[in-house]
């Protein structure tokens, strides 16, 4: 078998090369190499195999790569193979702008699994949510694909569509036809809230500390010495570059530890402080985090909440403490691998645990209540009239629950609106600690 013969010939070279070093390697390491060969040695016959006998035939290729990448994603679920074209277009999603659905995914159970819906994308407008699992794509199941190959299928043309079928919680599955489009992610917006400013962040991409900075920027000059708190939105946001995370992370910390990485060997272990200076200028932070917060977003979160910078409200993260070094492989594409795990300044590891908030706030929605049942003391049989105001004949139906009609139902809250019962939490504190500290001052 002519490649087979290649690979013998090959750990022939290294033993020979081996021994003319002068080198005499203790019987213990010669036993792991002599094993070694041995793999590869059945590598090469599997491989020879499948290429001779297989149904289809198969080119080289394919079956190198799909080796390679079943050799990393039996690792763990974020290590993978990256082909040319993955490989650019994750070089490109790091800049802000692609195309697709607008999802962050990660495999479980042989699904893929919801992270987070990116804001004012086609997956955020369609509905899915952090924890959704994707069993089908265009009926076609996605159990036995691998991460890679499910995200590809979902990538395609802009305007085409794509059909999902959707298992969430104790719901029945059902499907949501989504078109894809150009994604451009606007990795940080904000405004005001009377005085208070809030900063939604996204992601974490090439654009984010400068965003931050503009969206300080902007509070100030609007709110001037006005402004008395401010709320950082980290819910939904799945991560991106460690830089970045690190970057705004510093950005409200005038100093001590950011996060710390440690891999497998303690010469790799390295450790990101601050640097003196506060964007904020001391004033009091709520960052909100919930369980589609992950990687980058919870590197922020357990920073500010381990310095007591800020006051963490919501739901437990995801817990993602693992960190993946992207490594090009010249001619090819690249293999994503986890290299380190990270901890916050405490020394706390979130992987597979997340963060637990400071002050636990679940999601929820707001119903108006319906005035026109409100009860009354005009309301109670023989009530004394008022006589300093003419009386009016009440509509025939104000007193009668049958004949008045149901009230409307308020819509699902959408993150940062009037209706975010976890923003309005977040706000309401921030006025608290501005009033108790005043009353402290005087």
């Amino acid at each position: 078998m002519k490649y087979l013969s290649r690979i013998a010939l090959a750990t022939s070279v290294v033993a020979i090369g081996l021994y003319a070093a002068g080198t005499i390697a203790p019987m213990a390491q010669t036993g792991q190499r002599s094993e070694t060969y041995r793999q590869l040695n059945l590598f090469g016959e599997v491989f020879e195999r499948v290429r001779a006998d297989y149904v289809e035939e198969v080119t080289d290729e394919k079956l190198v790569e799909s080796a390679i990448n079943g050799m990393l994603t039996a690792l763990d679920p974020h290590s993978g193979y990256l082909t040319a074209k993955s490989y650019q277009d994750m070089q490109v999603q790091t800049r802000g702008e692609f195309g697709g659905l607008g999802i962050e995914v990660t495999m479980e159970q042989g699904l893929v699994k919801v992270v987070s819906p990116i804001d004012e994308t086609p997956a955020f407008r369609a509905g899915l949510q952090p924890g959704d699992f994707i069993t089908h794509l265009d009926g076609e199941q996605v159990l036995g694909l691998t991460l890679a190959e499910a995200v590809e299928r979902m990538r395609g043309r802009v305007g085409s569509e794509i059909k999902l079928t959707i298992r969430r919680a104790a719901q029945e599955p059902f499907e949501v036809t989504i078109k894809r489009d150009v994604i451009r992610i606007r990795s940080v917006r904000s405004r005001a809230i009377d005085n208070i400013g809030y900063i939604r962040i996204t992601t974490f991409n090439e654009q984010t500390q400068s965003g931050l900075e503009k969206a300080i920027a902007d509070l100030r000059a609007e709110k001037g010495k006005d402004l008395i708190g401010i709320v950082l939105d980290l819910r939904n946001n799945p991560g991106g570059l460690l830089d970045q995370a690190i970057s705004v992370s510093d950005s409200f910390l005038n100093q001590g530890e950011i996060v710390s990485t440690r891999g497998r060997r303690t010469e790799d272990s390295q450790r990101f402080n601050a640097k003196s200076g506060d964007i904020a200028d001391g004033l009091p932070i709520v960052a909100l985090i919930n369980d589609g917060s992950a990687s980058a977003s919870e590197i922020v979160a357990g920073a500010l909440q381990d310095h007591k910078r800020a006051l963490v409200l919501g739901t437990k993260s995801f817990g993602k403490g693992s960190v993946q070094t992207i490594i090009p492989l010249p001619g090819h594409g690249a293999m994503r691998l986890t290299t380190a795990r990270y901890y916050t300044p405490s020394g706390r590891s979130i992987q597979a645990v997340g963060i637990e908030p400071d002050l636990q706030v679940p999601a929820a929605r707001i119903d108006l209540i319906d005035e026109s049942k409100r009860r009354s003391e005009a309301d109670l049989r023989g009530a004394l009239n008022n006589d300093t105001v003419k009386p009016q004949q009440a509509p025939a139906n104000q007193n009668d629950p049958a004949a008045a009609p149901a009230p409307e139902a308020a819509p699902a809250p959408t993150l940062g609106d009037d209706n975010d019962y976890q923003l309005i939490r977040a706000v309401d504190l921030l006025r608290g600690l501005h009033m108790f500290n005043k009353r402290a001052v005087n």
